[in-house]
């Protein structure tokens, strides 16, 4: 629950910064303990979508399992796109601009 903290609040202070940009869409639906989903757009191309569920609640094997995906135009003029998972197994994004680990 610490992560999905955090992560709102860097989200509130990348929207907070002075900008001439506008946040486009900006949706907060279902947070509550044991979840939440939020997405928002901005008018310089960037876009992030997120939810998060708690599994396994009140044992020792409970965690926050989050799905999502994020994109922004960079100095080159292209989008890049990342999507990840984070859960008991780390933080795992994937991305067609990122490199891939080799295979053993």
């Amino acid at each position: 629950m610490k992560f999905a903290i955090v992560l709102f609040a860097l989200f509130a202070v990348a929207l907070a910064a002075p900008s001439d940009d506008v946040v486009l869409k900006q949706e907060f639906d279902n947070i509550g303990v044991d979840g939440f989903n939020y997405a928002f757009e901005t008018s310089n191309g960037i876009a992030a979508q997120e939810q998060g569920q708690l599994k396994n609640a009140g044992t020792e094997l409970e965690a926050l399992a989050v799905k999502g995906s994020f994109s922004f135009v960079a100095d080159d003029g292209q989008t890049y796109t990342v999507n990840y998972i984070a859960d008991e197994n780390g933080f795992q994004p994937q991305g067609a601009h990122l490199p891939v680990a080799p295979t053993a």
